[in-house]
């Protein structure tokens, strides 16, 4: 079985690839067919998270060990990530540019054995050479004026070792 994936790219402008992948296809071989179709090397920091029908960002799926005890999902295989109800992922690529991507499970199909996975099979548009700003918004509910409790503390009265 083959998925026909949508990947599109958090812009003002459409920027938009389709794809088709295996189910069985890993997440990291996902990472590398979003990043590779927008034409990126795919060498940065990455991060799937799932969301829902209204495009929040829910629970991080991490490609790589981040050393805070989630485990890394790259190996596991994107029928057992993705269904007919949870079909919406958001990925983020370069954490320093923080280009974000909106990944959607279109359908399913039969494989195409003559076919090599996984394939493009539709472009729109071009991507810009920078990436967007974000615009960071406080979940209803919080308070935006409090920050951290920290902020009024001055340099010298942290406590140096417990950052190490």
């Amino acid at each position: 079985m083959i998925y026909r994936m949508r990947a599109i790219l958090d812009t003002e402008t459409d920027v938009i690839r389709d794809f088709e992948i295996e189910a069985t296809a890993t997440l990291e071989e996902l990472h590398d067919a979003v990043s590779q179709s927008f034409g990126f090397a795919g060498n940065e920091m990455a991060s799937f998270y799932r969301s829902d029908e209204n495009w929040a960002q829910g629970e991080e799926l991490p490609l790589v060990d981040m050393g805070v005890g989630e485990k890394p999902l790259n190996e596991r295989p994107l029928d057992k990530i993705l269904s007919e109800n949870e079909n919406r992922l958001i990925y983020v690529y370069d954490f320093l540019n923080l280009w974000t991507f909106f990944v959607e499970l279109m359908e399913t199909a039969e494989k195409d054995h003559l076919k090599g996975y996984p394939s493009l099979i539709f472009s729109h548009g071009e991507v810009p050479e920078i990436p967007p700003s974000k615009n960071f918004i406080a979940k209803e509910g919080s308070d935006e004026n409090e920050i951290d409790k920290n902020d009024d503390l001055e340099e010298d009265e942290f406590d140096s070792d417990q950052f190490y």
